[in-house]
């Protein structure tokens, strides 16, 4: 897939847009969007499915509840994969692909795992039992202001605060800080993963530079997953591999992604290998 929008630029305007206007997304930009999802693939080779609902075609749509987070939505976009390994990385690939396009066009979106009546929307999107169903955006065009309870999340999370380097990105092991000479042509494509959006902006990402190659591993916060019947932060896992694979590529930086090249370091407690990037 052709990258068809500044990675940088995208990247810096994405954020999480919770207040909508009523302002239609037109057929033509509905039409464009689909067609950017029908050619979106992952470098994990797993399926995700993306389901669009228009809720004003919807009978019954008090059942579409996001308990107050989303004001004013009419479109959204579900996302369904199998529950095999690598499909949570997946679908955080795609859809956040799909974010950075919206963000190219001026539409908003804002990711959502735990704020959404899923047996509603799954509902109303056809999505049946045997798939797993993680995550949902609304799109379209932002309000001219945000509302209270957006204004207070995003403080309550520090939504437009990111992690230093020296916490994130690391050289030859899981020890010593990266810096930015050693990571040389690798230094943009890991400031656009440092730049990525997260679950509750955890930033659980952590990227160790040995030799050539970057080893992504997960730092997983404790007790943060057990409400969600899968690793809700492999989604960002793979929202970092979107992030450093699309800035690699615009930059003519040859690599592959590769679940099997785990280097053999010493790792924190609750620190867990998820997948490397291996230059050619």
């Amino acid at each position: 897939m052709k990258i068809p929008f500044p990675v940088k630029e995208s990247v810096i305007a994405r954020t999480s847009v919770r207040n909508y206007s009523d302002q239609v997304i037109s057929a033509e930009e509905q039409q464009a969007l689909e067609a950017f999802i029908s050619d979106l693939d992952n470098p994990f080779a797993r399926q995700v499915s993306f389901h669009f609902l228009d809720q004003t075609h919807v009978q019954g749509r008090e059942t579409l509840g996001t308990y107050g987070v989303i004001k004013g939505a009419r479109h959204y976009i579900g996302t369904t994969i199998k529950p095999e390994p690598q499909a949570l990385e997946a679908l955080g690939y795609e859809l956040e692909s799909v974010m950075l396009y919206l963000a190219h066009r001026g539409i908003g979106a804002c990711w959502l795992g735990g704020t959404f009546n899923r047996s509603g929307f799954a509902s109303a999107m056809g999505i049946g039992e045997a798939d797993r169903f993680p995550i949902i955006t609304p799109y379209g065009w932002p309000a001219a202001k945000k509302h209270i309870k957006e204004i207070m999340m995003r403080k309550v999370i520090k939504a437009d605060q990111r992690k230093n380097r020296q916490e994130l990105f690391f050289h030859q092991d899981l020890h010593t800080p990266l810096a930015p000479a050693e990571a040389a042509d690798l230094d943009f494509p890991l400031e656009m993963v440092r730049l990525a959006p997260s679950a509750s902006n955890k930033q659980p990402w952590r990227v160790v530079l040995k030799d050539t190659d970057c080893h992504f591993y997960e730092a997983k916060e404790p007790g943060y997953s057990d409400r969600f019947p899968y690793d809700i932060q492999r989604i960002d896992m793979g929202i970092a591999a979107c992030h450093f694979d699309f800035a690699v590529r615009e930059r003519g930086i040859k690599g592959h992604f590769d679940i099997d090249r785990k280097p053999d370091l010493q790792r924190p407690e609750h620190i867990e290998y998820v997948f490397s990037w291996i230059r050619d």
